[in-house]
C-alpha cells in the first residue's frame, strides 16, 4: 500500500514543547531511529528567519538542515515546514534532493500571499505541500474557493489540518468529501490531527477507511504524540495499525527505543496529552492560546474556563487576541455581588480582634508547636487560606482561588465558616460570606496572591493584629505545600517571593503583621 505513507513531525511540531531545543545528538538519534523503523517521511523542523543553533530544529536554510541528515537514509525522505510570513523564500536554495518536500502554512486571511510563497517554493524544484491553518474554520464555499486556487497551483500535496483539534467524525467526512471530489486526483491528500478531544487515532482510522484507494495520502504523527499541548497522533499507534490492517511493515521497536531514549525524558519535564481545558478550546474551535492564557492564571476551575471561552465571538476565534482575552477574564473575575450586609457582619466578628492566618506551607506542620502556643496565648480567630485545615476546629476558611475551592469544597467542616470572593461562582451555600473581589484586588504586582487578598480583607475588617503561620514562601526544588494538599504542584515562580514580601510590607503600614513560623517573605523584607 505505497499510496499510504506516514510523516513524522516530532522534530517540528514536537518542538513546541521544548522550544525545538532537542540537542544535536538527540536530533540525529531520533532521525536514525525513525529511519530504521521505516518512516516514509521525516519532517526535520521549521524554516525561519533566524540564526541557526545546531541543537535546535529551526533553520534559516536547507544547507543547515542537511548537516543533521544521515548518510544512508534508506527509503526515508525528508521535509521541512515554513510559515510564509516568517521565512524569506529568497533564502531557500534550489532543491538538490536531500530535502525533497517543503510544507507551507498560511491563515484564511492571507491565502493569496501564502499561495504566492508556495509558487516560489515549487519553482525551486521542491515537492510542495499546501497546509492551510485551521481548515475547520472554512465554510464549504470558502474551502471550494481555496481548492480551486490550489488546483491551479498544482502542488504535490494538500493537507487537512485540524489546527485546534476540534474535528469530529462528521466534520472529517464533510471536509474529506470536499477535498476528494474537488482536488485534482494526482495531488496527495494529507491529514494532521491534534489530541484536544482525545480522538486523533480514531479519526485517523476513519480517514483510512473512507479514502479513495486511488488517492495517495500522508498521515502526520509524532513519537508518543509529542507536540504542542495536548499533542498529536502517536506514530507508534498508527504504524501498528497500518501493519495489521494495510499490509505495512514498519518496525515498531526502533520507535519505542526513540520514545524511551529521547522523548520520555522530555515528557517528564514538560508533559503533554489530553487535558479538559484544551477540549474546551476545541469545543468552540478556538485558538489554543485562549485556553493557555487562562491556564496561566492558576486560579480558574475548568467550569470557570468553560464560562469564559464560550463568550469569545466568532470573529475572534481563529487568531488569539490577548487584549480581548484579558478583558473577558477581568470582566468575569470582577463579577459583583451585594456584599454590604456581609461586610457588616464580618466587621462585627473581626473588628479589634487578633487573627491567626493559616497558609498550607509545610511549616504549618513542622512548627505546629509554635502555632499552638500562639493560639493558646492570644486566643485569635483562625482563618485558613484556600484550604480546609484538618487541625482547625473553629474560625473561618477563606477562598479566592476558584480552582482550589472546587477541589476542596467537599471537605467543609461544620465548625468552619467560609468566606469567598465574588469570582467564585459555584458551590456556594446560603450561609457563606461572599465579598466582592474588587474590594481586595488591584493591578499591583503580587496582589492576586490569596494570602495578600486575605490580609487586605483583615485591614478592611479592622482587625487588631494578624499573625501568619505556614506562609513559607516558594523554594526552588522544595515541597511548597503540606503533604496531601495541591498534589505535586510546585507553586508560584520564585520571583513572586519578592513581590509578595513587598505587598506584606505595605500592609504592615496599616496592620501589625507577625510571622509565627519561618518564612521566605520575612527574609525578603
Amino acid at each position: 500500500m505505497e499510496n499510504i505513507r506516514l510523516l513524522d513531525c516530532t522534530l517540528r511540531d514536537g518542538g513546541y514543547i521544548n522550544q525545538w531545543d532537542f540537542g544535536e545528538k538527540t536530533i540525529q538519534s531520533i532521525i536514525a531511529r525513525l529511519t530504521e523503523a521505516g518512516a516514509d517521511i521525516i519532517e526535520i523542523g521549521f524554516l525561519r528567519n533566524c540564526t541557526w543553533d545546531k541543537d535546535k530544529t529551526v533553520f534559516s536554510s536547507i544547507r543547515e538542515l542537511k548537516k543533521l541528515l544521515p548518510v544512508n537514509p534508506g527509503e526515508t525522505r525528508f521535509a521541512a515546514m515554513a510559515l510564509h510570513n516568517q521565512y524569506d523564500v529568497e533564502n531557500l536554495e534550489p532543491c538538490d534532493g536531500s530535502v525533497e518536500i517543503i510544507r507551507v502554512t498560511f491563515h484564511d486571511y492571507d491565502i493569496d500571499e501564502g499561495l504566492a510563497f508556495c509558487a516560489k517554493v515549487k519553482e525551486k524544484g521542491y515537492q510542495l505541500f499546501v497546509n492551510p491553518i485551521n481548515i475547520m474554520g472554512y465554510s464549504d464555499r470558502q474551502l471550494l474557493d481555496l481548492l480551486e486556487k490550489v488546483n491551479r497551483l498544482h502542488p504535490y500535496g494538500f493537507s487537512i489540518v485540524d489546527t485546534f483539534g476540534s474535528m469530529t467524525g462528521k466534520e472529517l467526512i464533510r471536509i474529506y468529501s470536499l477535498c476528494e471530489n474537488n482536488l485534482e486526483k494526482d495531488i496527495v491528500l494529507g491529514l494532521h490531527l491534534h489530541e484536544n478531544m482525545a480522538q486523533s487515532f480514531s479519526l485517523a482510522q476513519s480517514f483510512l477507511k473512507m479514502r479513495e484507494p486511488a488517492r495517495s495520502c500522508i498521515l502526520d504523527a509524532s513519537l508518543n504524540g509529542m507536540g504542542r499541548v495536548p499533542g498529536n497522533l502517536c506514530i507508534e499507534l498508527i504504524m501498528d495499525y497500518l501493519n495489521k490492517h494495510f499490509g505495512k511493515s514498519y518496525d515498531i521497536d526502533p520507535v519505542l527505543d526513540a520514545i524511551e531514549e529521547s522523548i520520555s525524558p522530555i515528557k517528564k519535564l514538560e508533559p503533554w496529552g489530553y487535558m479538559a481545558e484544551y477540549f474546551l478550546s476545541a469545543k468552540y474551535n478556538l485558538h489554543r492560546n485562549y485556553a493557555e492564557y487562562l491556564l496561566t492564571k492558576g486560579s480558574l476551575s475548568s467550569r470557570d474556563m468553560h464560562q469564559i471561552l464560550q463568550m469569545i465571538p466568532e470573529e475572534k476565534k481563529s487568531v488569539f487576541d490577548q487584549k480581548y482575552m484579558e478583558y473577558l477574564y477581568h470582566q468575569y473575575e470582577n463579577h459583583t455581588v451585594s456584599d454590604e450586609k456581609t461586610l457588616e457582619a464580618l466587621k462585627k466578628a473581626f473588628s479589634g480582634k487578633k487573627v491567626l492566618l493559616l497558609a498550607p506551607g509545610p511549616g504549618l506542620e513542622k512548627y505546629r508547636r509554635q502555632t499552638e502556643e500562639y493560639r493558646k496565648a492570644q486566643s485569635p480567630i483562625s482563618v485558613s487560606v484556600n484550604f480546609f485545615y484538618d487541625r482547625q476546629e473553629d474560625g473561618y476558611a477563606f477562598f479566592s482561588n476558584s480552582k482550589r475551592f472546587q477541589e476542596y469544597r467537599s471537605l467543609r467542616k461544620s465548625g468552619i465558616q467560609v468566606i469567598l470572593t465574588s469570582n467564585i461562582s459555584s458551590g456556594i451555600r446560603p450561609q457563606d460570606h461572599v465579598i466582592n473581589l474588587y474590594r481586595l484586588s488591584s493591578e499591583e504586582e503580587g496582589s492576586g496572591n490569596s494570602g495578600i487578598l486575605l490580609l487586605k480583607l483583615m485591614v478592611l475588617l479592622g482587625v487588631k493584629e494578624a499573625a501568619l503561620a505556614g506562609f513559607d514562601g516558594y523554594r526552588k526544588g522544595g515541597k511548597n505545600y503540606l503533604p496531601g494538599y495541591f498534589g505535586g504542584f510546585s507553586g508560584t515562580p520564585l520571583g513572586d517571593n519578592q513581590k509578595i514580601a513587598g505587598e506584606i510590607k505595605k500592609i504592615r503600614e496599616k496592620l501589625p503583621v507577625t510571622f509565627v513560623t519561618p518564612s521566605v517573605y520575612e527574609e525578603e523584607m
